[in-house]
């Protein structure tokens, strides 16, 4: 539902939550605004290739997840909500949506990081929930290690 729009332009998929906002007096899309917004994005995401006329189905699966996140972005939002943010993506586009979060936090953004992944968890959270079946089963502080991480989700008297 939230996913990309097949079958239609970078540009598009960019912009798709703020028409509102890129149309002109009479409620018309300003073809400009659109050029301006989609660059603007598309270099803050570093999307590769940085074509906003490229059919979204032709970059790379990272590439695609990237354009996602940028159309949220566009949105101006206090509170981001990524939910297994980097499953399925190259190294490289890790690194680079990482960054993004830690930019995002930075800036006072409120995020809500759900991952299964436990370095990704000790790397960038500053409070951690440990969540089973619905329930918070146990509270840490960032910086928590890996190994501690995993000891808090395996614990047999959680469950």
């Amino acid at each position: 539902r939230d996913g990309n729009i097949t079958g239609r332009p970078v540009s598009e998929n960019l912009t798709v939550g703020i028409l509102k906002r890129l149309s002109g007096p009479l409620a018309f899309l300003s073809p400009p605004r659109v050029r301006e917004e989609s660059a603007r994005l598309i270099g803050r995401m570093r999307v590769e290739p940085p074509r906003p006329e490229m059919p979204i189905e032709q970059l790379s699966g990272g590439n695609q997840q990237k354009v996602v996140v940028g159309r949220w972005l566009a949105a101006d939002p206090k509170v981001l909500i990524f939910d297994e943010p980097t499953q399925g993506v190259d190294v490289g586009t890790k690194a680079q949506i990482y960054r993004l979060i830690m930019d995002l936090a930075s800036e006072g953004r409120g995020i809500v990081l759900i991952s299964s992944e436990f370095i990704e968890i000790a790397a960038l959270a500053d409070r951690i929930l440990v969540v089973r079946e619905g329930r918070i089963v146990q509270e840490m502080p960032g910086g928590t290690t890996e190994e501690a991480l995993f000891a808090a989700c395996t614990k047999k008297e959680c469950a």
